[in-house]
């Protein structure tokens, strides 16, 4: 008795080559004819993800301010040395 294919084994291919065999890969291809490990594309961030927020140390202004700083404590040190 044989069985029919299912339709996850009649799907289309990814095959890219593997660097290390040479044998195309076999993973499920795509709307773009790559499979997720060969430039699927990615799907991004959630929405409302907190994990790439700014924080603002290397805008113009806190690095002014940083430089304004830096010139003030290196006054004080000189103030500090001629006593």
């Amino acid at each position: 008795m044989k069985t029919q294919p299912l339709a996850m084994h009649l799907s289309r291919r990814c095959l890219a080559r593997c660097k290390r065999t040479g044998l195309p890969c076999q993973a499920p291809a795509m709307a773009n004819g790559r499979c997720r490990m060969h430039g699927g594309k990615s799907t991004g961030a959630p929405k409302g993800n907190k994990n790439a927020l700014k924080h603002g140390m290397h805008t113009k202004e806190a690095l002014m301010e940083k430089k304004v700083v830096r010139e003030v404590i290196k006054q004080a040190q000189e103030t500090l040395k001629q006593f």
